[in-house]
């Protein structure tokens, strides 16, 4: 007999997951169509989850991209623009802006949009070809260079390159995906030549590192 309630408990458990997954699937499948117009733009093959957190208007998503699971993107004045064939883990953060704390006789909680400074929402680009590992945070003002990649827990407060590997807290480069001659042959297998980048930038980007000195905010 106890066997036999087992059993039956097992069946019902099995079946109530069933039914949790195919609701869930359903669930989502209607939360897109109905949340998806209300991003700022965003083009053909976009993934989104809809129990993340998104300032749609002001979200920009090109073609081929995946937002993950549970992501937060926040920009109540500025712009959040998202390149094509782009993938995110799990609980990415994009912030882009931030609280002006230097405002003199106001608590921080009444500071208000109206008394922010220009510098104060930057916006984030990201470009083409890059993957945001899970639960990274990129900051406001920052640019993510084509074909990147930020390592998982990263905490990006600069600018990275074309084809920079960053990670840490805060975020800083660690290596290039390739060198320069497999960097060219990956764009000349992607892009048209007038978007291909140059030899001469790429070669730059890749001394200024070796070198130390690249400085994040050019």
């Amino acid at each position: 007999m106890k066997q036999l309630a087992n059993h039956k408990n097992k069946g019902i458990f099995f079946y109530f997951g069933l039914f949790h997954f195919f609701y869930r699937q359903i669930r989502n499948y209607l939360l897109k169509k109905i949340y998806s117009p209300f991003f700022g733009g965003h083009g053909k093959n976009f993934s989104f989850d809809p129990d993340g957190e998104y300032y749609y208007s002001n979200i920009f998503v090109g073609d081929n991209v995946s937002l993950g699971s549970r992501p937060t993107l926040i920009a109540s004045l500025s712009k959040i623009q998202i390149g094509n064939n782009v993938i995110f883990g799990p609980e990415v953060t994009i912030i882009g802006g931030n609280h002006n704390t230097s405002y003199v006789g106001k608590f921080i909680v009444d500071v208000t949009d109206s008394d922010k400074k220009p510098e104060n929402d930057l916006g984030v680009i990201i470009e083409d070809d890059v993957w945001v590992g899970a639960r990274a945070i990129i900051l406001n003002g920052v640019k993510i260079g084509r074909g990147s990649i930020v390592a998982a827990g990263a905490v990006v407060t600069h600018n990275s390159p074309p084809y920079s590997i960053i990670a840490g807290v805060p975020a800083r480069i660690i290596k290039f995906r390739w060198d320069v001659n497999t960097i060219l042959h990956h764009e000349q297998e992607l892009y048209p030549p007038e978007k291909r980048l140059s030899r001469n930038d790429l070669e730059k980007y890749q001394d200024d590192l070796r070198n130390s000195s690249f400085d994040p905010d050019e």
